[in-house]
């Protein structure tokens, strides 16, 4: 089947490169074998625009033309599906080589590898090796999450999605309707920025936190997509990493060794607490409750007030 697929492509693919002129469905139903064993014009149709589409997803360049008849024609301009003379030094050679190797963790490793082998028969330099050319870096982005996937398609088709999610603070996770804007990885982890429908506001969503499956809801967006979405900052500034303010807490000895690496100070208290100062940002309430009943907000206030306030959620369940 897939085979008989990859002809048919190639054959369509072949026609709509090789004609002078647009040509009509009807011609390309009469010039290829397989469109002529279709059994109805529902079923050819239907196989038509699926092969069109995959071949635009491929890269080929069709345009669509109206005839003086009214007719609609197809066909694919050598000048539009030609790429101009690529010439790449040493280092331009060496870094695709990184680009690629950094994916192969991914179901985009196969791609990243593929595009390199085309980038080399259209003029890479026979005589680097971009995979050796820099050995000693092993650049890694792994891609755990089932989520990534869908969610990467997603943003290239600019379709909402609807997934559940698991905040920190929660015991239950919650649909969420998402308008998907941009990916990105940061210390270790997978982010999604998007526009929550729910809540009429930008969101960002840790992958980590979404649980069952991705699912396309529709097309089109309702929000607009900023110029710029500044994912890592968001994050750094939920994770209390962008802060003007200093919040006292009380840690058990030997626990707590990222709140420790935070701390501008620690003072031994003596029956197994210490006390340290911690940089105080929006989002410290939910980092603090994952270290449950290790830590003791002593102050500020509204701060020791989210963190029961959370603890209270995740015990209600």
């Amino acid at each position: 089947m897939a085979i008989a697929k990859a002809e048919r492509l190639m054959n369509l693919a072949l026609c709509l490169l090789g004609t002078r002129r647009p040509l009509s469905k009807r011609e390309l139903r009469g010039s290829i074998e397989a469109y002529l064993e279709a059994g109805s014009d529902d079923s050819f149709n239907r196989m038509f625009e699926r092969d069109k589409d995959d071949l635009r997803e491929l890269g080929l360049v069709i345009a669509t033309v109206e005839n003086l008849d009214g007719e609609v024609g197809y066909l694919a301009r050598r000048d539009s599906n030609r790429l101009p003379p690529i010439t790449l030094d040493a280092e331009e050679a060496a870094a695709l080589g990184l680009a690629a190797k950094v994916w192969q963790q991914a179901r985009l490793a196969g791609a990243a590898s593929g595009a390199l082998q085309k980038l080399r028969a259209a003029g890479l330099p026979e005589d680097v090796d971009p995979y050796e050319a820099h050995g000693a870096l092993e650049p890694r982005i792994p891609v755990h999450e089932a989520a990534f996937e869908p969610l990467m398609l997603a943003l290239r088709d600019r379709r909402p999605v609807v997934f559940d999610y698991r905040k920190a603070s929660a015991a239950h996770p919650e649909p969420r309707h998402v308008e998907p804007w941009a990916l990105e990885c940061w210390r270790g982890h997978w982010y999604l920025a998007g526009w929550d429908r729910d809540r009429g506001a930008e969101r960002v969503f840790r992958l980590s936190r979404i649980t069952g499956r991705v699912r396309a809801r529709g097309t089109g967006f309702t929000a607009a997509v900023p110029d710029v979405v500044t994912v890592r900052e968001t994050v750094a500034g939920w994770a209390g990493e962008i802060a003007d303010r200093s919040a006292l807490i009380r840690l058990r000895s030997g626990a707590g060794y990222p709140l420790r690496a935070k701390a501008t100070e620690v003072r031994e208290l003596g029956n197994g607490w210490d006390e340290l100062e911690i940089p105080y940002g929006h989002g410290l309430d939910a980092w603090l409750v994952e270290f449950g009943p290790d830590v003791v907000v002593v102050e500020p206030a509204e701060l020791r007030a989210d963190v029961v306030d959370r603890l209270r959620a995740v015990a209600k369940g």
